[in-house]
């Protein structure tokens, strides 16, 4: 049963504290509470459960999201995240609580469910919701500050004031005619204001066209140990001689048990993963043994299901043995093959959704996790497509361009992406609507390319689409998107949408004052 949560607009001014005093407004929980939209979360929430009216009264969306928001935001585990909040008052009060309370909140292990009942959609439309209120405020704050510059510029020019160059956040810089008695004055702006479109980008801007959408893809690595064929099969070998011993238990003493070698396969795994740098040659033929060994112990499982059923495995080792069987399938194909290339490879029997992503980073050339189209605006990030299997990053730009205008209400003017993103059907696409795509012209370069409007202005876009990458950097190295610790395919995605959705940054604007800014889906 699910009860709905009333109003909790005066839930800061009425918290109780049994030792006294009141919970500061400016805490970042309590500002990171007032972004989220908590009743429009809850009528999504609702739509998870199968009977809401039945049953036992169900924990508040308030308690479920904000108790994963803590986690992530905190980079704890999930009992640690329990502990936590019963310590912390403020935490309590971004979780609903109306007074201080000296006990866990729930049992730790209803974290999982909460990740299961709260997916990726869902978590995108409430970070989009967040994303837009931040927008809209920082537009008005904006809109506000210009006009009392516009005021003190008004006063400057009663008294007198020279001439001064304005201009409105994304719109291109150009240089302000001159009169002839100013020639030598222009060619010197001309060098430090001149910054026009490629000569290929028509000369009427399309007045409906406003911002700059930033484009660019990354993988969140999943917690896995990082994989190898050798070290896969003798895992699935060690796994497989526990399933063999528990099927085999009812039968002690009536049935003699059969042989699994399995002094011998460890001893043959450990003479080669112990060297220090094996051939190719000797990382085959131990392969190959371990082959072998994993082979057996499937045929000596499939004689022992019938005298034991399989329901003397217990859940895990049953979902692992179809595992392994698939695995083992793999890794066979792939020796005969002689090739290190197949469909849906496993990387990892824990969790078998995990794919490798060939990202040819330096450092690290393949990578294992989520690969994460992601869009950037004004600074606030949003996942526009989340898939374990790859795929060309390319191929997600007209949707992202299309989900911007549904943000928005009008496309972008310009469109930051990596050169991955300029295939003909792209080009085409934003020739349509009038968007300019960064990056040179498809196939050799030409002489116009040379010239120093194209250079700037190629240089000036590279620089400007350097944010997306510091927001890829500033989730994995702070809001734990490097590595993604929930085990499940849907939960391992839930997690990845709650990260950036679920941090509020303090910063400082040119004035000196204190702001607060919200985060959107992909940090």
């Amino acid at each position: 049963m699910f009860v709905l949560n009333g109003n909790m607009a005066d839930l800061l001014e009425k918290f109780y504290l049994p030792f006294g005093g009141k919970l500061s407004p400016t805490n970042r929980w309590v500002q990171l509470a007032s972004f989220i939209p908590w009743d429009k979360v809850e009528e999504k929430y609702v739509g998870s459960f199968q009977s809401p009216a039945i049953g036992q009264p169900a924990y508040s969306v308030r308690v479920a999201l904000g108790s994963l928001i803590i986690k992530e935001r905190l980079g704890v585990s999930d009992r640690e995240t329990t502990q936590q909040i019963r310590e912390n008052p403020y935490l309590q009060f971004f979780i609903g609580y109306s007074e201080y309370v000296d006990e866990e909140p729930f049992h730790h292990s209803l974290m999982t469910h909460f990740r299961e009942r709260l997916g990726i959609e869902i978590l995108g439309e409430v970070n989009d919701r967040i994303a837009q209120a931040a927008l809209e405020a920082e537009q008005d704050e904006a809109a506000k500050s210009k006009k009392s510059s516009n005021r003190d510029q008004d006063d400057d020019n009663n008294d007198g004031g020279g001439f001064q160059l304005t201009m409105d956040v994304g719109e291109a810089l150009t240089v302000p005619e001159q009169t002839p008695a100013t020639a030598k004055k222009s060619r010197n702006m001309t060098k430090r204001f001149h910054v026009l479109p490629p000569a290929s980008a028509p000369a009427a801007v399309n007045v409906t066209n406003k911002g700059t959408l930033m484009l660019d893809a990354t993988c969140a690595p999943a917690d896995i140990k990082y994989p190898t064929d050798l070290g896969l099969l003798n895992h699935a070998r060690e796994i497989l001689e526990d399933m063999i011993d528990a099927l085999h238990h009812p039968h002690i003493g009536l049935m003699e048990k059969p042989r699994t070698y399995r002094e011998k396969a460890r001893k043959s795994y450990l003479g080669v993963s112990k060297q220090r740098k094996a051939s190719g040659k000797v990382i085959r033929k131990a392969i190959k043994k371990q082959l072998g060994f994993v082979g057996r112990d499937l045929r000596i499982i499939e004689v022992l299901i019938q005298h034991t059923p399989l329901t003397e495995l217990s859940k895990r080792h049953y979902r692992q043995l179809l595992i392994i069987s698939e695995l083992y399938r793999q890794q066979r194909e792939m020796t005969e093959k002689k090739t290190h290339v197949i469909a849906d490879r496993i990387v990892s029997i824990e969790q078998p959704h995990v794919r490798p992503m060939v990202r040819g980073k330096a450092g690290s050339n393949v990578e294992f996790g989520a690969k994460i189209a992601a869009s950037l605006v004004d600074g606030y990030a949003w996942i526009e497509t989340a898939q374990w299997d790859s795929f060309n990053e390319a191929t997600t730009l007209q949707a992202s361009v299309e989900a911007y205008k549904q943000r928005f209400g009008y496309y972008p003017a310009v469109i930051l992406a990596d050169k991955i993103y300029r295939n003909r059907d792209n080009l085409n696409y934003c020739k349509e609507l009038g968007i300019r795509l960064s990056g040179p012209k498809l196939g050799r370069p030409s002489k116009d390319q040379s010239e120093v409007s194209d250079r700037m202005q190629e240089r000036q876009d590279a620089a400007q689409r350097n944010a997306i990458e510091g927001k890829f950097g500033e989730g994995k190295r702070k809001l734990g998107l490097g590595r993604i610790r929930a085990r499940g395919a849907e939960t391992s995605l839930t997690v990845i949408a709650i990260h950036p959705g679920s941090t509020v940054r303090r910063y400082t604007n040119r004035r000196g004052t204190f702001q607060y800014k919200a985060f959107g889906d992909c940090g």
